[in-house]
């Protein structure tokens, strides 16, 4: 059936989402939509990861592998105090947030097969294309003594 445009936006979910999208609901100031751009480059044998992590030092980032998947998480908590001559606060703000990012590397990538330096702001990962050998069927026979 066809409808008139009026009826095209549902006006009442909406309403919600535009109240929500102002400047005033964004207080840290922190690119939350682009934050961890990340660029995979298959370099044949391996894949080169390259992530932006700007304001983060390198003590903030921690990578782990764990059941086939390479997790980067970066966090960090900022502080800012003024005062006025008389000590009172004129303003007093905190901040404390993480990232986090999760790759499916496949199970044969073992933790010392992954290479990781961090340079200005940019996580840089080298992680070597393994596929998962099959497992040999060993033979095991039972000594059978007469």
């Amino acid at each position: 059936m066809l409808r008139p445009s009026i009826y095209a936006d549902n006006f009442v979910e909406n309403i919600f989402d535009d109240f929500f999208r102002d400047p005033f609901w964004n207080t840290s100031g922190v690119r939350s939509v682009n934050q961890m751009s990340t660029d995979i480059q298959d370099c044949g044998d391996s894949y080169q990861i390259e992530m932006d992590l700007p304001g983060f030092a390198k003590e903030d980032v921690r990578a782990e592998l764990k059941n086939g998947y390479l997790t980067i998480r970066a966090s960090r908590t900022n502080s800012n105090e003024e005062k006025d001559e008389k000590q009172r606060y004129i303003r007093k703000e905190r901040y404390s947030g993480h990232y986090q990012r999760s790759f499916y590397v496949g199970d044969a990538v073992k933790q010392e097969d992954i290479q990781a330096k961090f340079t200005d702001g940019v996580l840089t990962l080298q992680v070597p294309k393994k596929e998962k050998q099959p497992e040999v069927e060993e033979s095991k026979y039972i000594q059978i003594q007469g």
